[in-house]
């Protein structure tokens, strides 16, 4: 399936601010799920491509002239080859192992520890993860605007409702008390459905030897319409844009993306 992907994003701030950093993970990477046809970035100024510290390619645009307005555009072709596993890097030195670690958003407490030990057979680990999915949705229904993208793993399982974000916290959270690594997945999503929202997360899983996707929102581990950005240990290692100013005042932020199919012509 060949996408084509359309993202912008534009702040307005009540001042001027004097001085913006944003941390941008807006570029995908080949790999044997994805072959990235076309790219590019449409920034206000040249920004500093470099890698991460979980290989995503990171773009850090800084802006140090008054400005009350900035926007940020990301567009591309992208072909999704298969609907394999993800196998390790073989250039990369970070072990799975790292992704055992917990953060402030995806720290369990007893609730979630005792969900997740409902579900586990250790003699089956992927068919626990499965159903561990699938009773998470159960739990948790998606539910837009319920949650902010500061609410903890912890919050929104007491609640009982979120988005993408919160599932995958939530799993995650879930997988680590567990004992599995597990990692935060940002990218796009391709859907017939116009209303849903293009910009989506999931998890990956480390069990035998590689990585296993699980779409919680959409319950399922098919990813033949997913298109990976970043990866981390949660939301704020992985989100597309991220920053922080000096001056400004409150502001609006409007996010737009597209995700279309492209096809053959005849």
């Amino acid at each position: 399936m060949r996408l084509n992907i359309e993202h912008k994003t534009r702040y307005a701030y009540e001042h001027q601010v004097t001085l913006s950093t944003q941390y941008l993970r807006l570029t995908p990477q080949n790999s044997v799920h994805q072959q990235i046809i076309s790219w590019d970035l449409e920034l206000p100024c040249e920004a500093t491509c470099t890698q991460d510290a979980y290989g995503n390619v990171m773009h850090v645009l800084t802006l140090d002239t008054p400005h009350q307005q900035l926007d940020i555009a990301a567009r591309g072709v992208v072909e999704i080859l298969d609907d394999g596993e993800w196998a390790p890097d073989p250039e990369s030195l970070l072990s799975p192992l790292v992704f055992l670690r917990s953060s402030p958003l995806t720290q369990p407490d007893g609730e979630i520890r005792e969900f997740a030990k409902r579900y586990w057979r250790p003699e089956k680990p992927l068919a626990s993860l499965e159903k561990l999915m699938d009773e998470l949705l159960l739990k948790m229904p998606y539910r837009p605007g319920s949650t902010l993208v500061t609410d903890a793993a912890t919050k929104v399982f007491a609640a009982g409702s979120g988005v993408c974000q919160d599932h995958s916290h939530v799993f995650l959270a879930c997988c680590r008390s567990l004992g599995i690594p597990a990692r935060y997945v940002s990218g796009y999503l391709y859907t017939e459905n116009v209303e849903h929202v293009a910009t989506h997360a999931w998890v990956e899983a480390w069990l035998d030897g590689s990585w296993h996707s699980f779409d919680i929102t959409n319950n399922t581990r098919s990813t033949r319409q997913h298109l990976r950005l970043a990866v981390g240990v949660d939301y704020l290692d992985a989100c597309p844009v991220r920053g922080m100013r000096l001056g400004g005042g409150g502001e609006d932020m409007l996010a737009v993306a597209a995700v279309l199919q492209v096809h053959a012509q005849q």
